[in-house]
């Protein structure tokens, strides 16, 4: 398995969406996508597009105003 990270600090909705949506595209299934958000509406916005999707949300986490996505591409 394979890691990409995706950095969208800085950026707001709906760009980190539409970022990682994009990037999702480009990993083989299976792989992972590290997404680095600093919007704090990614959260809800990660776990929604995870569903939508299909894909994994392996972790979300809040590290001091940076929020870290694991994404396993299905």
């Amino acid at each position: 398995m394979s890691v990409t990270v995706l950095d969208v600090k800085g950026l707001n909705c709906p760009l980190p969406i539409l970022r990682t949506k994009k990037a999702i595209k480009d990993i083989a299934v299976g792989d992972k996508l590290e997404v680095i958000a600093t919007d704090p509406g990614s959260v809800k916005d990660m776990e929604a597009f995870c569903k939508q999707t299909g894909n994994e949300l392996v972790s979300s986490t809040d590290k001091g105003g940076e929020f870290h996505f694991e994404i396993i591409r299905k």
